[in-house]
């Protein structure tokens, strides 16, 4: 059987924890910083683990990322 591939745009953006999570960075900090609010600014620093929902997507993308 040939290689599986990984998605190039999912390598870099997402990585994994030690424990089989995913990170990825926080949404919604690239434009608009005047209209937000100061706390969704001090909640959305660094990075985030992605929820098992959207972590099962992730990870048929990077096969062999686990």
């Amino acid at each position: 059987m040939p290689k599986m591939k990984t998605k190039s745009g999912a390598k870099k953006r997402f990585s994994m924890t030690a424990t089989g999570k995913v990170k990825a960075g926080q949404a919604g900090k690239r434009h608009g910083m005047i209209k937000r609010t100061k706390k969704f600014i001090r909640d959305a620093r660094g990075n985030t683990i992605l929820s098992d929902q959207d972590s099962r997507i992730v990870k048929k993308y990077m096969p062999y990322d686990r």
